[in-house]
């Protein structure tokens, strides 16, 4: 069930956000505004908008969303994959997705101070890691 669930969201996330149905969804708006003299615009003229547009995006709204938890996961995985593939890169880092949001915020202040070093250096080419920081804090600890 959850397969068929991931192939249908997957192809109707990716059909709905085309220009195609983007354009059907103006030719309905259009069709529905011509026939608003012909049905007096009355209320159930109306309601039959208002229910069509609630209805598609109550169900458009969990479509769209397991398609993005399902990218989203995605691209955690390939980040960690070079995250862990890369010697000077921090495996603290790997499912960072998990820290606490104390823990993200300690790793933020951490790389704006990183981005502060590396104005301070002028030199693009150096390369700051949390490993060398560590090393570098050890250091001024011990002198």
């Amino acid at each position: 069930m959850k397969r068929i669930f991931d192939k249908f969201s997957h192809y109707a996330t990716k059909y709905t956000g085309s220009s195609y149905a983007f354009l059907i969804a103006v030719l309905i708006l259009i069709i529905w505004g011509i026939s608003g003299p012909y049905f007096q615009y009355s209320d159930t003229w109306q309601l039959v908008i208002n229910t069509g547009t609630t209805c598609v995006t109550f169900l458009m709204v969990f479509l769209i969303q397991q398609a993005q938890n399902k990218d989203t996961v995605a691209i955690h995985l390939k980040l960690n994959e070079l995250i862990a593939a890369n010697k000077y890169a921090s495996n603290r880092l790997v499912s960072i997705e998990d820290f606490t949001e104390k823990e993200l915020e300690t790793v933020r202040k951490f790389y704006t101070k990183l981005a502060e070093l590396a104005k301070q250096d002028q030199d693009f080419y150096s390369s700051h890691s949390l490993d060398e920081a560590n090393k570098n804090h050890k250091i001024k600890i011990t002198n």
